[in-house]
């Protein structure tokens, strides 16, 4: 089972977490500065407390700034999108530490995009701002238990049936589909999700697997535990999605709830505030969600 203590400061914490803008600020003058940490020295102190830690070829570097700045405050999010940025300037907070890439592939690379305008804008903005970007994906995932799927967990209210032995399979008491979709919606403050399945169907036993696993991982997960219903956080519409419809349409009670990806992870960073806190004390923590992009018509 999960750690009591790691559960209990994230329930306790979480209504101080949660506003209705899904973020926390942590004024200045709470704290008492007697020295200043710059960007690596805090991304020291947080490696430092990941047992994996330093993970080779890992994506979560420094995606603009310099190791050496000051920190003047500090940004969870899920994208470190324009409009989080302008928010983090803000705060001014220079610091921000997202869980997806910045410039929009999984590696972060810009050498294509030197032309184009999209980026220009998004660099010269960090880079006017003196603003640093730490990706923050295999390190908060290589937290045990995972930061993100604590953080959902902890949203959903399911910290109760985390299993540490399978700790994407969730056993709650039982509900039905449709129920499930309106405790997601509304517990993961998520407007529209897309469904598959019956919503009269009774539900036990979850696969929960936030962001973008991959088809053939959900699929094989489906295939080993013979879930009632896989909470997603996206897949190719070509693959897992037409794996559950035809299950559906051969007679088979499984259940597909897409959330999206960025809703479906935004919790691990909004949790990671709490995690964070006892050690950088000094500096003041925000997050701020980057919210689902997409407005639905």
């Amino acid at each position: 089972m999960l750690s009591e203590d790691i559960f209990n400061a994230s329930i306790s914490r979480r209504t101080f977490i949660a506003t209705s803008a899904s973020t926390v600020f942590f004024p200045t003058s709470v704290f008492t500065r007697t020295n200043a940490l710059t960007v690596q020295q805090v991304m020291d102190l947080v490696l430092k407390s990941i047992p994996a830690a330093p993970i080779p070829s890992t994506v979560d570097t420094l995606k603009s700034g310099q190791g050496d700045m000051v920190v003047t405050g500090i940004v969870t999010t899920m994208f470190a999108t324009v409009a989080v940025i302008r928010k983090a300037i803000e705060l001014k907070a220079n610091f921000i530490i997202a869980h997806e890439p910045t410039f929009y592939s999984h590696l972060d690379e810009t050498a294509w995009l030197e032309n184009d305008k999209v980026w220009k804008y998004k660099n010269e903005l960090l880079t006017k701002n003196n603003i640093a970007v730490w990706r923050f994906h295999d390190y908060i995932h290589s937290i045990r238990p995972d930061g993100v799927l604590t953080g959902v967990l902890s949203k959903l209210g399911w910290v109760g049936y985390y299993n540490a032995d399978k700790p994407q399979i969730v056993t709650i008491p039982e509900s039905s589909l449709g129920n499930i979709v309106k405790l997601a919606k509304e517990k993961l403050e998520i407007k529209n999700l897309r469904v598959i399945g019956d919503l009269t169907q009774s539900c036990k036993k979850i696969a929960l697997i936030p962001g973008a696993a991959g088809g053939r991982r959900q699929m094989q997960l489906i295939q080993n535990e013979l879930p009632d219903v896989l909470l997603c956080g996206e897949s190719p519409e070509w693959e897992t999605i037409e794996y559950v419809r035809d299950a559906n349409l051969a007679g088979m009670k499984l259940s597909l709830i897409v959330l999206g990806h960025s809703v479906s992870e935004e919790p691990g960073m909004e949790w990671l505030v709490a995690w964070l806190q006892p050690k950088i004390s000094g500096i003041p923590i925000t997050h701020i969600a980057s919210k689902d992009p997409f407005t639905w018509m």
